[in-house]
């Protein structure tokens, strides 16, 4: 199975989301990551989409998604032609022995400790997946009391295929 990240330039209206997700849903597809947010244009959003699959599903995930009249634009986010990040909090039991070690695991991929409490921390980590999932498994040792992930966003790398509006 592949992974595809499909970054979509919508319109900024009502139901654009409900139409999105219904679309996946309809069809059996599943979508692993989405994250959406207004662009500089507030008439507009962006919708990263990270979907599953063989490349024929792929390939028909995109041209149903085409065919949906509020979406502008879509653009296939490739590794090395696209920068992805998703943002992680994560809040871990750490009593005064354990909350040193929890901050230097921390410092070695560059999170930001967001809180501190008398039995816990907040550890807030930006990367690629890889890193976070890297990050998570370090901290198995410890007890991890919530988790929250953003899911996946990126902008492909340059100006050449920006869409004016």
């Amino acid at each position: 199975m592949k992974r595809r990240i499909l970054s979509l330039l919508v319109d900024n209206t009502s139901g654009v989301l409900s139409r999105v997700a219904g679309l996946f849903s309809r069809r059996g597809y599943n979508i692993d990551s989405l994250t959406v947010g207004e662009t500089a244009d507030p008439r507009y959003s962006r919708m990263t989409v990270m979907v599953s699959g063989d490349e024929l599903i792929l390939d028909q995930i995109a041209k149903q998604l085409a065919k949906l009249i509020d979406v502008v634009d879509i653009k296939v986010l490739e590794a090395g032609k696209s920068v992805s990040r998703e943002l992680v909090l994560v809040k871990v039991r750490a009593d005064a022995q354990d909350r040193e070690a929890i901050i230097t695991i921390a410092n070695v991929f560059r999170g930001n400790i967001i809180d501190v409490g008398k039995d816990s921390l907040i550890v807030e980590l930006t990367g690629e997946q890889s890193k976070l999932d890297a990050f998570l498994q370090l901290l198995g040792d410890y007890e991890i009391l919530e988790l929250a992930r953003t899911g996946i966003t990126g902008l492909s790398r340059g100006s050449d295929d920006i869409r004016y509006l």
